[in-house]
């Protein structure tokens, strides 16, 4: 069977993870193990580590500007492990899609279309807000008995209500995953597939919506 070229692109956010190699590998290995399954064969790597704010503009990531320019060389795909790795902001993964250059996202599949991609950072991005407003909420309440602004007790106030957030999160997925290992067995490997066995059984998301991949592969994650 043919292969088609990929060039695969590996994001870490700050310097300490760049000299640490912290993700790094595991990026490196889900594109590996994504090209092995899906037919391609990576021809060049690049490799980002981004540091200080504005790291979503293009003009700060030299690497994906490279990589863009090898694949439309190429007339290829670029291949990022998750979509986060491209950026966790729709504006800017839009504005990438303008390059007319196709992207391909290890963890959600080959199929992907870009339209279902902009679903799945808007989601993202949706969720991000979402968690931000129940942090707030938690706060307020921290506030409202007796820890104010100035307090000793608000960075121990602001930890709490993070950690009830995330706690909250992991007794969900903690629940959910046995349903998903129980798919797993029954025969669904992609994470699509696994979302449709779950929507299929009448199973919720923890905000009372729809499973897609990204959603399964928060739920591994977190596992």
């Amino acid at each position: 069977m043919s292969t088609a070229p990929l060039i695969t692109y590996v994001r870490v956010s700050t310097s300490a993870q760049g000299r640490s190699g912290l993700g790094i590998e595991a990026q490196r290995n889900a594109l590996a193990h994504f090209a092995a399954t899906e037919g391609y064969e990576v021809a060049r790597e690049f490799v980002e580590v981004e540091t200080g704010k504005g790291s979503d503009a293009l003009d700060r990531r030299p690497q994906l500007k490279a990589a863009l320019a090898a694949a439309r060389k190429l007339k290829c795909h670029v291949g990022v492990a998750k979509l986060d790795r491209l950026s966790r902001d729709v504006h800017f993964i839009s504005g990438l899609m303008a390059h007319k250059v196709p992207f391909v996202v290890a963890e959600l599949g080959p199929d992907v279309d870009p339209f279902v991609l902009h679903l799945f950072a808007a989601l993202a991005e949706k969720e991000r807000a979402l968690i931000s407003t129940r942090t707030r909420q938690a706060l307020s309440a921290a506030k409202a008995r007796g820890v104010t602004l100035g307090n000793p007790r608000l960075h121990a106030a602001r930890k709490g209500a993070v950690e009830a957030v995330k706690a909250e999160a992991d007794r969900y997925a903690a629940n959910v995953l046995p349903i998903i290992r129980e798919a797993q067995r029954a025969g669904a490997r992609t994470l699509r597939e696994i979302a449709e066995a779950l929507n299929a059984r009448g199973i919720a998301t923890a905000r009372g919506g729809q499973w897609y991949a990204q959603s399964i592969a928060n739920i591994l994650e977190r596992a």
